[in-house]
């Protein structure tokens, strides 16, 4: 893509002032809670940077995904906790803009750009992750609802959503697997909804995280999205889009470890003169910056395409575990740059690699990106 516009320039400024005024401030004491403080989630619904891809119509400010990941980007730069936190509120609105029906988008949409309410996606359980097509929550048809009953593993905001878009089984008997699921929106406030926060995690410790018990819960069938049997594909579609934020992640946290180590290795003393004065650390900024200025290309290539309507899931695939990996390469060379003070919390360098290694992992392990790679470039097999 060509270089970004002017309003975009002042997009990724706006938000880098508000990741670096109230993030910084907050981050390691969050981290350390594992808990979130709402009120950054009220003020950036109130600057605007809640699902900025949604139509205007429906609350959000009708950018792009280029935008949307210029914003998250920058907050990743600073605190990935923070950023997926503040991602998680609107995640899967994605899906319910492309295939929700009109009344779907209007009683759904708006709430989550305004920060007034929160969603997320129930897809993964304990027995079916990267194998999504597996999974056995039901969805049972009983005059004019659906009763649900099942367990989910791994979903963001589980405790704190309003709603959640959840992927069932709808049509058991169907020929073809990917046929039996279906996408339901489910209030969790909801008769049988039940939500576990899961604590001790290695990265996005103060993004809420948990397991999800749904015990014959009911919701009217006007809660389907988009057409029984199709809820795979929906949830491809979702990905196609949420993996492109994830990608962002990774170059936002990849820039974030290299500016700290920049900063180190230009004030830090070794043999009587700075780091940066010797060579085998000048190689080891200019790797990193090379890295990471080659993720921010794919990315921004690949949101583009989705912008002009390209929707381009290889691509998309390569972005996602490229950054990824060079997040996590990235920050754990700034680590070996600081030295023992790498590991020390006080140097606020650790936890990009405690964070860059989730982006390896979620939303589609690196390893199942490359399939969907290699099967667009050579067929199935």
């Amino acid at each position: 893509m060509a270089d970004f516009t002017s309003e975009q320039k002042d997009i990724k400024k706006a938000a880098r002032e508000f990741a670096e005024g109230v993030f910084r401030e907050v981050a390691r004491e969050l981290d350390e809670k594992e808990e979130f403080d709402d009120r950054i989630w009220k003020k950036a619904a109130e600057l605007g940077f809640l699902g900025v891809f949604i139509e205007e119509k429906y609350g959000g400010a009708g950018y792009g995904y280029v935008e949307q990941c210029l914003i998250m980007e920058e907050f990743a730069r600073v605190d990935l906790g923070i950023a997926h936190a503040l991602d998680s509120v609107f995640f899967g609105s994605q899906i319910i803009q492309v295939i929700g029906t009109e009344e779907q988008k209007q009683e759904y949409l708006p709430g989550v750009c305004s920060g007034k309410t929160r969603m997320g996606m129930a897809i993964t359980e304990p027995d079916a992750g990267s194998d999504v097509a597996s999974i056995t929550t039901t969805a049972v048809k009983e005059g004019n609802e659906y009763v649900i009953t099942g367990n989910k593993m791994f979903i963001t905001n589980a405790t704190v959503a309003d709603f959640l878009v959840v992927l069932c089984v709808t049509n058991p008997n169907a020929s073809k697997k990917h046929e039996r699921l279906s996408t339901i929106m489910v209030e969790t406030n909801r008769p049988g909804y039940e939500a576990n926060k899961l604590k001790g995690k290695l990265s996005l410790r103060c993004s809420n995280t948990g397991e999800v018990t749904l015990n014959n819960v009911r919701v009217p069938k006007k809660n389907l999205l988009g057409e029984e049997g199709k809820g795979f594909y929906n949830i491809m579609e979702f990905f196609n889009r949420s993996r492109i934020q994830v990608a962002a992640f990774g170059v936002g946290t990849a820039q974030g470890a290299l500016d700290k180590s920049i900063a180190h290795v230009r004030q830090r003393q070794q043999f009587g003169q700075p780091l940066a004065a010797f060579q085998i650390i000048q190689a080891k900024i200019a790797d990193m910056a090379t890295l990471a200025e080659a993720a921010r290309s794919l990315l921004y290539r690949a949101a583009s395409k989705i912008d002009d309507g390209d929707v381009d899931p290889a691509l998309i695939s390569m972005a996602k575990w490229y950054c990824g990996e060079v997040a996590v390469k990235v920050a754990d060379e700034a680590i070996q740059i600081h030295g023992g003070y790498g590991i020390l919390q006080e140097y606020d360098v650790e936890h990009y690699w405690r964070d860059a290694k989730v982006i390896e992992i979620f939303e589609g392990t690196k390893e199942i990106e490359k399939i969907l790679i290699a099967r667009k470039i050579l067929g199935r097999y």
